[in-house]
């Protein structure tokens, strides 16, 4: 027991469960260590995982992955699933930066190689990426039928316009495309500000970062996924920026109107949600596709200028650096999905990664062997890690696991903490490169903000949900 937490029960080394009581129509279960539940005992994430438990038509339980933490409704690391006739979609489990995700990209390169020109690329990539609130400008506004075309085609617009190469694709989930999307159900302020933000990077959690292959702990999957120990790396986190965040916040009015036409009770308001059968929820998902879509292109773009970057810094030609796409997962996203005794589910994933296990269909044929890739980012100095889906997260977590290190300290408990201290010094004298537009925004996200993901990580392999492939050890990072 949780000294705090009396209703909490470990059943497991890494599982502890809230008991089904008053309006819980399921347990919760969190994924964690004892001392991970410790460090989040002031926050409320814990009762979010309660309120989730009373939304018409969860399936099994309402859960949180060991990054979890508070968020708007769910709680960020948040995974519930819901009857695809009986259950409802909450805007709350999704967020709003739909598809906010991150890729892995690995050259062919040795960081030795590319050690000497590091702060010249780093400082060519921030001129070339814009980050930061608001930032927008990174390619010509698309214009005429090309706002449609993104939102409905995805990944595949931005390599029929030259950014990236038709292997990309399959190592994108999904190939980088949800279906049915619709932009007749998005709003024109949507589309205004999201289509001047396409391949920019946004502020907050989001980043640009170059890696080396710290260590690899699966050699026959890191060899499959073209990784090596000392291999240079970069990763990219950003989302579906103003585009998502406008479809979010249209939809929580529509939400909240269609709990009282249906008659659902709600323990918090920001779980407001319809039936997945309803005209609201058709008309969400269909505008949370374009969003999804949206997010794609947005991380493609950026790729795509990365690599061109690097090859010209380099003085090597884009063939001869090998920047390929080892995989691009998403968090912040509900997906249809069928699971083994329950059906046809709505999964929502909030925080949380999609992570099936070896030889599922959805999975690309390069990938049915291993299981899918998930990479799992840490913070600016401390590594992070790639993984892949285990057997057991597809009878425990719907095929999902954690997406993060998870934040210890608000962001504004973080400026607080970092008041009089050389951010930037102290991260070089880590051995990591920083750039960001202001200083708030990297003492926002420094290490202490966070747990560390090496132990998070650790939970789900213990746990048998996904298993480490490979350590990823920052050397420099842009941000907003």
């Amino acid at each position: 027991m949780i000294e705090g937490m009396p209703d909490l029960r470990q059943i497991q080394p890494y599982l502890f469960e809230i008991p089904k009581t008053g309006g819980m129509l399921v347990p919760g279960r969190i994924y964690a260590t004892p001392a991970l539940m410790e460090s989040q005992k002031q926050d409320e994430s814990i009762d979010q995982v309660r309120n989730v438990a009373h939304l018409p038509g969860i399936v099994k339980y309402s859960m949180a992955m060991p990054d979890f933490h508070w968020g708007y409704g769910f709680p960020i690391g948040g995974v519930a699933a819901f009857d695809a006739e009986e259950g409802v979609i909450a805007p709350g489990g999704i967020g709003y930066d739909v598809n906010c995700g991150v890729r892995l990209v690995r050259t062919g390169l040795a960081l030795d190689d590319v050690r000497p020109q590091l702060r010249e690329i780093v400082h060519a990539t921030f001129r070339a990426v814009p980050a930061g609130v608001g930032s927008e400008g990174a390619i010509p506004t698309p214009k005429g039928d090309e706002p449609r075309k993104i939102v409905t085609e995805g990944a595949r617009w931005a390599v029929e316009h030259g950014y990236g190469v038709p292997a990309d694709l399959d190592r994108i989930e999904d190939g980088g495309r949800y279906p049915g999307a619709d932009p007749a159900v998005v709003s024109d302020r949507a589309f205004a500000r999201g289509m001047r933000q396409v391949g920019t990077l946004g502020s907050g959690n989001h980043f640009l970062e170059f890696q080396v292959v710290d260590e690899v702990y699966r050699r026959e999957i890191a060899d499959r996924l073209g990784l090596r120990e000392g291999g240079f790396v970069f990763s990219v986190h950003s989302g579906s920026r103003g585009f998502g965040y406008q479809v979010c916040e249209d939809s929580l009015k529509t939400m909240l109107r269609a709990c009282e036409k249906y008659g659902i009770a709600l323990p918090d308001r920001q779980l407001c949600c319809a039936p997945l059968r309803s005209d609201e929820a058709k008309r969400y998902v269909a505008a949370m596709a374009c969003a999804a879509n949206f997010a794609w292109v947005n991380r493609q773009v950026m790729t795509a200028i990365v690599r061109r970057v690097l090859a010209r810094t380099l003085g090597l030609s884009e063939e001869a650096l090998g920047a390929d796409l080892v995989y691009d997962v998403c968090h912040n996203i509900a997906k249809f999905e069928e699971h083994e005794g329950v059906g046809k589910v709505c999964v929502h994933r909030k925080g949380a990664t999609r992570a099936f296990g070896p030889g599922h269909p959805a999975l690309a044929p390069l990938f049915r062997e291993t299981g899918q890739p998930t990479f799992i980012p840490g913070d600016m100095g401390r590594a992070s890690f790639l993984l892949v889906g285990k057997p057991g997260g597809m009878r425990e977590t719907f095929g999902s696991t954690c997406h993060g290190a998870g934040r210890l300290h608000s962001r504004n408990a973080m400026k607080r903490m970092m008041r009089g201290h050389d951010l930037f010094k102290e991260l070089e004298a880590r051995g990591v490169l920083v750039m960001a537009h202001g200083r708030d925004s990297v003492a926002e996200e420094m290490p202490e903000a966070y747990k560390d993901a090496g132990l998070v990580v650790d939970v789900m392999e213990r746990a048998g949900v996904s298993d480490k492939v490979a350590r990823l050890r920052p050397v420099a990072c842009i941000k907003g």
